[in-house]
């Protein structure tokens, strides 16, 4: 396993495990093989996981795995939903949520707390399902006159050691965060070949993944590669049932032509994803959804295979696929 520095938070694994599959809400499995599969993940040189309370049982099954007492090198991290509540509620729902997090892990600190909802301007109106738009999306205002400070209390009080935004929003906003007096430590960014969010993505803008990325790496923000196989929609076949009009099952169909390279290739394409994914300049580490130790396996095999040849990128990128 190859090790990147992360920032300011320190060097950690080019592999993330993610709470997704872990928690048991990417297809199936049991909190036996979930606890096998963070252990595995370990044994395997992965010292960073990413968890989050609306990640199903991922936070009660990190604390089935340690019992409250994480290996020294392992670093954690854990997120919210803010959305876009009265301004005087989102400190004290930024440390519920912390403390509810603490409680489910038995844990008192993580070293990461991400702000998991989309930043957008005040005026800002949704594209897609502007219904839910306050509960999915924190309006600039919100972002620097309460969550920054909030996030900076609860670093001060110790119980985190930096916080990060998940960098899926609407992207003039998040490249002004990045640009901010007081910018995030991390952010978490997608990094798949399609530069999709799938389901994530709610604005009519191109997602524009990666200026956000070199922008936040220019910066000295920590970048944490998201969705790198986009929800299954880069794999062989998509382990759940979604509608044909849900984005990540339309995404599964625009990657038909490379799924037909990968056959050709003789190539997994969740592998190959992968191999895509962390062979993208300035992603420090690449979340994984693994949900088993043998997903775990092929993620690990994609990582020691190393970077894609330049000639295979610019074959997947001559796709045309991203959208």
């Amino acid at each position: 396993m190859k090790y990147n520095d992360f920032g300011t938070v320190g060097k950690v694994s080019r592999l993330t495990l993610g709470g997704g599959g872990i928690g048991l809400i990417w297809g199936q499995s049991t909190r036996e093989e979930a606890v096998a599969t963070i252990k595995a993940a370990l044994d395997g040189g992965i010292d960073l996981l990413d968890t989050a309370p609306m990640y199903g049982q991922c936070e009660s099954i990190v604390a089935d795995a340690f019992g409250g007492k994480l290996p020294s090198h392992l670093r954690i991290t854990t997120k919210f939903q803010l959305g876009s509540p009265a301004p005087e509620d989102v400190g004290p729902k930024l440390a519920q949520s912390l403390d509810a997090s603490f409680a489910a892990m038995k844990l008192d600190r993580v070293d990461v707390f991400f702000l998991h909802t989309n930043i957008c301007p005040d005026d800002y109106v949704y594209a897609f399902h502007p219904e839910t738009q306050d509960r999915l999306a924190t309006r600039w205002s919100l972002y620097t006159e309460r969550v920054i400070p909030a996030m900076e209390s609860l670093k001060a009080q110790g119980k985190i050691g930096h916080w990060g935004i998940t960098g899926v929003g609407v992207p003039d906003a998040i490249l002004r965060a990045i640009g901010a007096a007081k910018p995030p430590a991390v952010i978490q960014a997608v990094t798949n070949l399609l530069d999709s969010a799938g389901s994530l993505r709610r604005f009519a803008e191109s997602a524009d993944p990666r200026r956000i990325i070199a922008t936040a790496k220019a910066r000295g923000i920590a970048v944490m590669g998201i969705r790198a196989v986009q929800a299954g929609a880069l794999t062989a076949q998509i382990d759940r049932t979604l509608s044909p009009n849900n984005p990540d099952a339309k995404d599964y169909t625009r990657a038909k032509p490379y799924r037909a390279l990968c056959r050709e290739l003789g190539e997994d394409p969740a592998i190959l994803a992968h191999r895509y994914a962390l062979s993208l300049a300035d992603v420090d580490t690449v979340v994984l959804g693994v949900k088993n130790r043998a997903e775990l396996e092929q993620c690990l095999a994609a990582e020691k295979s190393g970077p894609l040849e330049p000639a295979l990128m610019a074959k997947i990128d001559g796709l045309g696929l991203k959208v």
